[in-house]
């Protein structure tokens, strides 16, 4: 069907946007282009839409045209079959969602062997016929029913006859669209998730899944994280989970639609009804209620990975400076990597924090050159195994032999480090190392600028998602490049700098040019324009167009091809440029920008826009390209953290605060480093003293927060953490947390309501409604709220002064009692090694 059959106006209306916008917004997006041109470079077509808005817009018409085609098609099936009544017809084109169109086209839809086709094989559909009817002609069930006796058939007695006839009416009764209408209202009220525990379950598995174990929560209540915890139980064959309803009100219900008080054959019927609904209607509703659950619930999983991928990726970079990258590691020892300010490396090592003391001494000497032989300012530690040991050796080594050295030190998360390090891609970049020192070439990259590293891996990969290896992989790759592709095109790219995995995900380009345009710049030298690109085989006018504005070239031979004014805008910059008196030339340092801005300050734009003829909002986006040429948008948010300390969970104490950096951001809470190798958690009602309903609203990836240590197990290393400062009053309203919820809980129930032990377990460590187009909300709801907004970059730590560490008791140098730390085991090696001597 053409893509201009659907009504927009509703679409208009649930959105909140202006309706000949959204049919721009469609004619645009039917016409190839990408939703960030249209954002940036199409604002007074659409309106001035935003990028969420545009991709409301472009999801609600893709599922109006499937609802449409889905449509088409089941009409063109009944057609097919003689079967399109008028009044069916009707119902079908009032039809408004695929659910009421399925049930209309239900009792027509070809089916496998069932009881009731196989009845109807047997010649039983007029027996069945004449019951429903209360015919004459089976006054007398078992006499009627003996006229169909057919040996061949399988039909041996009047009984099996009549069996054969009650399997044709149940079937009939199971798919009337009137009453799975109302059987789905009643799923909807009475309806529960349940699990119990599959038999003879090991008791570590029932660890992982205690909270799901004997658990029950009605449908209309389950939160996404739940739903996609019990599901990774039930897939991992740790959980049996069943859809539980008020299956008698459901056979009511059937009984008084289908079968009327005075029929002749009552008692028959209701038979016939009860048996649809246990054997076919109920079964049917409860796959339905599982498979809705599941897809609601992956769909939020993926507006949650999406927000956090599109945080992590905006991370701001951190320029200008030589990297030393440490990935620790325990057996196979720490690897090393130097980077010079470019990301070029410049050497590689290992060294070994375990083991002899020569070799620790050795390591600790080598990793001291290093840092000094290339002028190291950053150290970046991987937050993987031995990251605590790693961290507690550069502080010792900054407060000591480098004192005097200005170097600090930054734990960085190396999610998805090792993915990259066995990679095509990474073997093509780096292909004179071994995968463990690519690990640490990554490690430190994307600390020097996270948006070029991380496009590299698979975001699946990258530990900010909800569940996301559980998800179905088309949808979850579909969302996800299109978060990368606003990325990446919202930032820009710099055509002469670009990798191909880069230049891939800008708007307009695919795989297969972006190699190509990376292949012409090593043969033919690094471009000179924008309109060089048409020289690249495969780079069409259409790619040209949605992909120019999203590339700048410097030092080139057009000064505009350093901004990120469109190509098709340079006459109109131009004679801008020559109203206010600014030559194009100056733009390239910040100063010329800043002399067009105040030429441009006492100028009409109305009038400025009708003189260059373009829409307002056009010049708008024109100003705005040449008030601030060559800037990075990301360095428009606040910069990373710059100092942490070094935490045990031995150090800490119920109620400690502590400073933290968050993670995560889940349905249940968010996690958050405050420096131990696993992250805290705190729960969604520890956010805030007032309710919150989305903890998206009160904090992001990349949050600075200030915790308090509300409970710690040691045992399974977790600590649970509250926002909230001792002492403040819970504002009425305020959520109440759930037993398990939160890490440690402080209340216990015999039945627990929580997904976390199992999320914790799987993607938690390592959300968000759908945009709706409308403005945002205010503040509100935020509470006591102690969040510092900052970029989810890295985390930089000054050195502090050390602490003594205590003495060892003589119990414990004759092994009568335990060790506290690992500290004290290095101190009985090494008083054990001055005593042999």
């Amino acid at each position: 069907m053409g893509p201009n059959a659907i009504n927009l106006k509703p679409i208009a209306n649930e959105l909140g946007l202006d309706a000949a916008g959204v049919e721009q917004t469609v004619q645009l997006l039917d016409a190839g282009n990408t939703v960030p041109f249209i954002t940036r470079y199409r604002r007074d077509a659409t309106g001035g839409f935003d990028e969420q808005q545009i991709e409301a817009v472009r999801d609600r018409v893709h599922r109006a045209r499937q609802l449409e085609e889905r449509r088409e098609t089941i009409l063109r099936s009944l057609k097919a079959q003689r079967k399109l009544s008028d009044d069916l017809q009707e119902q079908i084109s009032r039809a408004s969602s695929v659910a009421q169109l399925e049930d209309l086209y239900l009792p027509f839809k070809p089916k496998r062997q069932s009881l009731a086709e196989k009845a109807k094989s047997q010649g039983l559909a007029p027996l069945a016929d004449e019951i429903f009817r209360a015919a004459d002609s089976c006054a007398d069930l078992d006499k009627r029913a003996a006229d169909f006796i057919d040996k061949e058939q399988e039909v041996p007695d009047a009984a099996t006859a009549l069996v054969g006839a009650g399997h044709i009416l149940a079937e009939r009764f199971a798919e009337s669209s009137t009453l799975r209408k109302r059987a789905r209202k009643v799923m909807q009220d009475s309806g529960q998730l349940v699990s119990k525990a599959v038999d003879g379950l090991a008791e570590k598995r029932k660890a992982t899944f205690k909270d799901f174990l004997d658990y029950r929560e009605k449908l209309s209540r389950a939160p996404t994280h739940r739903i996609l915890a019990i599901n990774r139980g039930e897939r991992e064959k740790a959980l049996k989970v069943s859809v539980e309803c008020d299956a008698a009100a459901i056979e009511q219900a059937a009984i008084e639609l289908l079968v009327p008080a005075e029929h002749a054959h009552r008692d028959f019927l209701v038979g016939c009804v009860r048996d649809a609904a246990r054997r076919l209607l109920v079964p049917s509703l409860q796959r339905e209620a599982r498979r809705a659950l599941t897809e609601k619930a992956e769909e939020h999983s993926l507006t949650v990975f999406a927000r956090n991928l599109r945080r992590l990726l905006l991370q701001p970079p951190i320029r200008g400076k030589r990297v030393l990258a440490l990935d620790p590691g325990y057996k196979n020892g720490c690897k090393l990597a130097a980077l010079d300010e470019f990301g070029g490396l410049v050497a590689h090592d290992l060294i070994h924090l375990v083991g002899g003391e020569d070799k620790q001494a050795d390591g600790r000497k080598r990793l001291a050159e290093m840092i000094r032989e290339h002028s190291v300012e950053l150290i970046a530690i991987g937050n993987g195994r031995a990251c605590r040991p790693s961290e507690q050796l550069v502080a010792e080594l900054l407060a000591d032999e480098l004192k005097e050295h200005d170097a600090h030190y930054v734990v960085v998360n190396e999610a998805g480090a090792s993915v990259y390090s066995t990679s095509t891609i990474g073997r093509e970049e780096l292909p004179e190392l071994d995968a463990s020192h690519r690990s640490a070439v990554s490690i430190a990259r994307r600390l020097q600028d996270p948006l070029s590293e991380l496009v590299k891996i698979d975001p699946a990969s990258l530990g900010v998602g909800l569940y996301q290896h559980d998800s179905r992989n088309k949808p979850m790759r579909d969302t996800l490049n299109q978060v990368v592709e606003s990325c990446v095109s919202f930032v820009g790219v710099d055509l002469n700098n670009a990798s191909p995995t880069l230049l891939s995900h800008v708007a307009g380009l695919n795989p297969l040019t972006a190699r190509r345009v990376y292949e012409h710049r090593v043969e033919k030298g690094p471009f000179k324009s924008r309109q060089q690109l048409l020289e690249v085989k495969g780079v069409g006018e259409s790619a040209f167009v949605q992909s120019a504005g999203f590339l700048k070239v410097e030092d080139g031979e057009n000064p505009l091809d350093a901004t990120w004014v469109h190509p098709e805008s340079y006459d109109a910059a131009a004679k801008l440029l020559e109203l206010v008196g600014v030559d194009a030339a100056e733009l390239r340092t910040p100063a010329g920008g800043a002399k067009f801005q105040d030429a441009l300050a006492e100028r009409n734009r109305d009038e400025l826009a009708e003189s260059l003829g373009v829409g307002r909002l056009s010049l708008d986006q024109l100003v705005d390209s040449l008030s601030r040429p060559g800037r990075d948008l990301r360095d428009d948010r606040p910069p990373p953290v710059f100092r942490r300390d070094v935490v045990k969970i031995d150090d800490l104490e119920i109620g400690s605060e502590l400073a933290g950096v968050v993670l995560n951001v889940v349905d249940f809470g968010a996690f958050v480093d405050i420096g131990l190798s696993e992250s805290g958690l705190v729960h969604v009602s520890q956010l805030s003293s007032g309710y919150v309903r989305d903890p998206h609203t009160v904090v992001a990836v990349g949050d600075r927060v200030r915790v308090w240590v509300t409970s710690i197990d040691a045992q399974r290393r977790r600590v649970a953490l509250t926002m909230i400062k001792p002492g403040t009053p819970q504002a009425e309203g305020g959520r109440k947390e759930k037993s398990g919820e939160s890490g440690g809980g402080r209340r216990q129930r015999p039945k627990r309501k929580s997904g976390e032990a199992a999320s914790r377990s799987g993607d938690g460590r390592s959300g968000d409604g759908k945009p709706s187009g409308r403005k945002p909300r205010g503040k509100s709801g935020r509470g006591d709220r102690r969040v510092e907004r900052a970029p989810a970059g890295p985390r930089v730590f000054e050195q502090r002064a050390k602490k003594e560490s205590k003495a060892l008791t003589k119990d414990m140098e004759e092994g009568k009692e335990a060790m506290r730390s690992f500290g004290d085991l290095l101190q009985f090696h090494k008083k054990k090694s001055s005593d042999d001597k």
